[in-house]
C-alpha cells in the first residue's frame, strides 16, 4: 500500500502475509492515508494490481480498490501484477521476466524490456505456462535475462539449465512487488470505463471451474459465473 502525490511518496507499507489480506488491508489503507495526512475523498485515483496472482489477494484487493473508486466517485487504474514486479528493475534496455507460482511446475510470467524512462514495457503476454514451454518461448531471446520474483528460486535450477548463461537471477531485495512502483506506473495509465465491470485477470479458470467443466464436458465452457 502506497500513497504517492505525483511522484513523491508520502506513506509505502509492505508486507509479505500469504493470509489475512481481508483482515489487514483496511487497517493498512486507514494508516497509510493517516500517515500521509490525507482523507480518502482527497485522493484522486485508486490503482489496483489487477493480477494475475493468488485468488483470494486478488478478489479482495480488486474488490476493495473498485468499493473505494464508486463510492468516492475517483478513478481507478488496473495494472498487471507482472508488469508491477518487472518494474523492480530500472536498467534501460534490459530484459525482465516477473514470476508467479502457479503450482504443478506451472507459473504466471510474461516477458517485459525495461524503456528509456525506466518503465516495463511488454513483449510477451503475460500467460499461466509450464517451465518447459516458457524456456520455449524464450529461446529466441539471445541476450541476459533478467528472473525477478521469490517464486524464481523454486525453478531455477529448471531455468538454468534451459537458459543457461542468460539467466541472471536479480537481487533478493527485487523480489517483492512494491507499491510505490504500482502508484508510479499507474499515474499516466488508462482508467477503466466500467468500474462494475472490472474483474481481476486469473490467467486461468478457478478450481470450481475446472471440476464444472470436467463433469460438464459438453457443455459450452464460457465462465459460468461473474468473476469478482
Amino acid at each position: 500500500m502506497a500513497v504517492l502525490d505525483d511522484t513523491k511518496v508520502l506513506a509505502t507499507t509492505t508486507t509479505n502475509m500469504g493470509r489475512n489480506h481481508s483482515s489487514t488491508l483496511l487497517p493498512i489503507i486507514e494508516q497509510s492515508l493517516a500517515q500521509a495526512q490525507l482523507v480518502p475523498e482527497a485522493i484522486d485515483r485508486i490503482v489496483v494490481a489487477a493480477g494475475p496472482g493468488s485468488y483470494t489477494g486478488l478478489r479482495i484487493g480488486v474488490t476493495t480498490a473498485k468499493t473505494f473508486a464508486f463510492s468516492l466517485h475517483k478513478e481507478l487504474v488496473g495494472l498487471s501484477s507482472l508488469a508491477v514486479l518487472a518494474g523492480n528493475i530500472v536498467t534501460a534496455g534490459q530484459l525482465v521476466v516477473p514470476l508467479f507460482d502457479a503450482r504443478r511446475d506451472n507459473i504466471f510470467t510474461g516477458l517485459y524490456r525495461i524503456d528509456a524512462t525506466g518503465q516495463p514495457q511488454n513483449v510477451l503476454p503475460d500467460q499461466h505456462v509450464s517451465v518447459a514451454t516458457w524456456c520455449e518461448q524464450l529461446a529466441a531471446y539471445d541476450e541476459p535475462i533478467v528472473f525477478v520474483g521469490s517464486d524464481v528460486a523454486a525453478y531455477a535450477e529448471a531455468l538454468q539449465t534451459n537458459l543457461g548463461a542468460r539467466f541472471v537471477r536479480a537481487a533478493a531485495q527485487l523480489d517483492l512487488p512494491q507499491a510505490t512502483v504500482l502508484g508510479l506506473l499507474g499515474r499516466t495509465a488508462t482508467p477503466v470505463e466500467n468500474i462494475h465491470a472490472f474483474v481481476p485477470n486469473y490467467l486461468r479458470l478457478t478450481q470450481a471451474e475446472r471440476d464444472w467443466q470436467a463433469q460438464h464436458p459438453k457443455e459450452d465452457h464460457a465462465p459460468y459465473v461473474e468473476k469478482i
